[in-house]
């Protein structure tokens, strides 16, 4: 499908009447169908007709896609889909007759400049509501990216073009094993070629809304074959990484939608539509409690360096390495943030309020502690705070002999269920270890 924003310079059917439809403008052109500006006569109302490529009238299984997006469409009455009004064929050209939506296409929105915080959540939002429509009738989109993406001047977010549609209980109109879709905006389900669901259309659309922030694309490459490597494999920089102040919510948002299991993600539109939702009225009702730490949402954490308790300042070394090996572990877990060393390190020495600290480095936790040398024994305490009212949560001592120094800190990679831990001996006790599973 297609909107109205600009004319191009169309062919010789501009000027023509096709059955009550009179040619006004070429609007453009995708894989499948050339789109046109028209006056319906009868209605007296602008439409868009989308006709079927030249190309691909030839080709039974083109045209039997190109109606089955008109039905799809067609079945579709929600605000943030564009409507279809009708199917027709006239002078041997089947068309599309469609609503004309006026407005800019969310990627020349993008190209321009990234979306404000609350234009993009708010966009997210509607075409969630979208496909949440779509999906309850069986339909999947399978192709959702910005170029496919009108934003109103009213501010409505409309889905367009159903030509990559699958319905459930349809004919299958590609062979499995082959991919369909924009590579970029693939789930990884789809890249594989595999069978997808509506949830293929809900990792599409974080990929969007990652794109919307940070002006950049999750998973890039200079070829197509890169680009899906890094969806099968790569996990996506943090978005905190492209964009400053960005609320932990919103990361935890994309973490769950842009999660590689399709178990693992929102498992409906609607459910992703509503935590925007909610986000966005909080962010309007109240800015500083949309820009809080949201724990639940996605942990997160600072380690900073461990302060020297002992008169030589050689020792400062090696609270500086405590803190910057917890920090390298713990940022293996793929559901905690872990603040940047350089970020951290930056309160060294200084005697900063902890709410300051998380504040500034935007995490709901902060892991501080000191290292203590007398004689040949070592002793290091730590002790995790809570960023919102500055209280303990777990404090914890380590004792150590200095011949045994690399053992202060020792990462044990899984629990017996799996769960990623971090342990510490402790011999000052009668137990071999103390394990913190985060």
């Amino acid at each position: 499908m297609a909107h109205c924003p600009r004319s191009h310079r169309g062919p010789l059917l501009i000027g023509k009447t096709i059955s009550h439809y009179r040619i006004i403008e070429k609007l453009g052109e995708g894989g499948m169908g050339v789109v046109y500006r028209a006056e319906d006569t009868r209605l007296e109302r602008t439409v868009a007709l989308k006709f079927l490529s030249p190309d691909m009238t030839r080709d039974a299984s083109a045209t039997e896609r190109f109606v089955q997006e008109a039905k799809a469409a067609a079945a579709l009455n929600h605000p943030n889909i564009c409507t279809v009004h009708e199917i027709d064929e006239a002078d041997g050209r089947t068309f599309i007759a469609m609503e004309c939506v006026e407005g800019e296409n969310l990627k020349v929105k993008i190209t321009s400049g990234t979306l404000e915080l609350n234009e993009a959540v708010d966009v997210a939002a509607q075409v969630a509501e979208g496909l949440a429509a779509a999906h309850e009738r069986g339909i999947v989109h399978r192709d959702i990216k910005p170029a496919n993406i009108v934003v109103t001047p009213g501010s409505r977010a409309k889905i367009m073009d159903f030509g990559l549609v699958r319905m459930a209980g349809g004919a299958q109109l590609t062979r499995l094993g082959t991919t369909v879709g924009t590579v970029a905006y693939m789930s990884p389900e789809q890249a594989r070629g595999e069978t997808v669901d509506h949830r293929t259309d809900i990792w599409s659309l974080g990929v969007v809304l990652y794109e919307m922030l940070t002006g950049k694309r999750p998973f890039t490459g200079d070829r197509d074959q890169t680009v899906i490597y890094s969806i099968l494999n790569d996990d996506p920089e943090s978005i905190t990484s492209h964009v400053s102040g960005v609320p932990p919510e919103i990361a935890g948002i994309l973490v769950k939608a842009l999660a590689k299991d399709p178990t693992a993600r929102y498992q409906s539109a609607g459910n992703l539509a509503a935590d925007l939702k909610a986000f966005r009225q909080r962010l309007t009702s109240d800015p500083t409690a949309a820009i809080s730490v949201e724990p639940e949402a996605l942990p997160s954490i600072a380690i900073l360096p461990f302060a020297n308790m002992s008169p030589d300042p050689e020792n400062d070394y090696f609270g500086d390495g405590l803190a910057e090996e917890l920090a390298n572990a713990l940022a293996q877990l793929p559901q905690l943030r872990v603040a940047a060393r350089t970020s951290a390190f930056q309160f060294r020495g200084k005697d900063s309020d902890i709410r300051e600290i998380g504040t500034k480095l935007n995490v709901g936790t902060v892991l501080e502690g000191s290292v203590r040398k007398a004689g040949n024994r070592l002793r290091v305490t730590a002790q995790l705070i809570s960023v919102s009212d500055g209280f303990h949560l777990w404090s914890d001592r380590y004792d150590r002999e200095m011949e045994d120094v690399f053992a202060v800190w020792s990462p044990r990679r899984h629990s017996s269920d799996g769960t990623p831990t971090i342990s510490m001996p402790t011999p000052s006790t009668s137990r071999d270890t103390t394990t913190g599973t985060a």
